[in-house]
């Protein structure tokens, strides 16, 4: 039994979790209206934030979606950067500067894995703030995008894009440790849009992964289909928030999948891909880049890449012209969040 179980599925333990929810919900409402109202400093950069974050614990898609708004600001004519926390990085000194060969162990396996997709400045901070100076000092910017930080108030945002699983939803719609949300769950009221990543429900916009090409680990100029494997046993192996839409991926395609699930931002080692029988491992992009390293021989991985209902860009960019017209007219007028 794990917490999941709980969350996603009618369980008895919610009722007895509920108590530390509700304290839950007091010090979340808290902590955002003592931003809110000034308590608490809020830093406004000097160019607009586009924060893509979500109200639940695990994953929901939002690191495909910077990746593909990223290359819709930069065919608009901005020059867009982007931070992150950088979960899981251990580097002494923040914030840290992420290159396509940075480590992933220093940086966090999101933000490489967006170094090596983007083509711009990327900045992580555990102090979001931090990251966002960083890059206005080092970099010629002229919008941020924030991979996730829905709920890290310190830094002010212009427009928020909250990311839905479409599957499993809210769950029990209790926040933590009851339920998977970080937020109650009329915060998705207070949000620009909500993208779901899936089936999408009303006022959403769809978004779906798609990508068929697995590539080598050990050789990036080599790939295959899906389709080639089709009736192949593999072994999957996914550190991600949600490894069953993984593993359902690769069922759908017709592979015969041996689940290896793993924490989310697990750092692997060289035993976790190791099966001695070589059969091919396949895995998530996000857990590649950790494992270029010590990958074993018939190791593949699958980039996929975010397809967004068409109207959502377009608005999204109005909406940002917007804003910024507004923010011109009126330089010290607060930003929404």
């Amino acid at each position: 039994m794990n917490l999941e179980d709980i969350w996603y599925r009618k369980h008895a333990l919610v009722w007895v979790l509920l108590p530390l929810s509700w304290l839950y919900c007091l010090l979340v409402r808290t902590r955002r209206w003592a931003y809110r109202s000034g308590i608490l400093n809020v830093y406004t950069p000097p160019v607009p934030v586009v924060v893509i974050g979500n109200v639940t614990v695990g994953g929901t898609g939002k690191t495909p979606l910077v990746a593909w708004l990223v290359e819709r600001l930069r065919d608009a004519g901005f020059r867009p950067a982007v931070v992150s926390r950088g979960y899981g990085g251990k580097a002494r000194h923040w914030p840290q500067q992420v290159r396509p060969d940075s480590d992933p162990m220093m940086v966090g396996d999101e933000p490489l894995l967006l170094a090596r997709r983007c083509r711009c400045p990327i900045a992580v901070a555990p102090d979001r703030s931090a990251a966002v100076r960083a890059l206005l000092e080092h970099s010629d910017c002229d919008v941020i995008v924030s991979d996730d930080g829905l709920q890290h108030y310190a830094l002010g945002r212009t427009i928020e894009v909250a990311v839905v699983d479409g599957v499993r939803r809210l769950g029990n719609a209790r926040c933590l440790p009851a339920g998977p949300l970080r937020e109650p769950r009329r915060r998705l009221q207070d949000v620009d849009f909500v993208v779901c990543n899936g089936a999408p429900g009303r006022l959403e916009y769809a978004m779906k992964l798609v990508g068929d090409e697995l590539r080598d680990l050990n050789d990036e100029g080599r790939a295959c289909t899906l389709e080639s494997l089709r009736g192949q046993v593999v072994h999957a192996v996914a550190g991600i928030g949600n490894p069953q839409r993984f593993f359902s991926r690769l069922r759908d395609a017709g592979l015969s999948v041996r689940e290896h699930p793993f924490p989310d931002h697990h750092a692997f080692r060289t035993e976790d891909l190791q099966f001695g029988d070589g059969l091919p491992v396949v895995m998530t992009e996000k857990d590649a880049v950790k494992c270029r390293r010590f990958a074993p021989a018939n190791a593949w991985y699958l980039p996929v890449a975010a397809e967004v209902d068409e109207r959502f860009g377009p608005r999204l960019l109005a909406m940002l012209h917007e804003r910024r017209m507004e923010r011109r007219a009126s330089p010290m007028a607060p930003t929404s969040g």
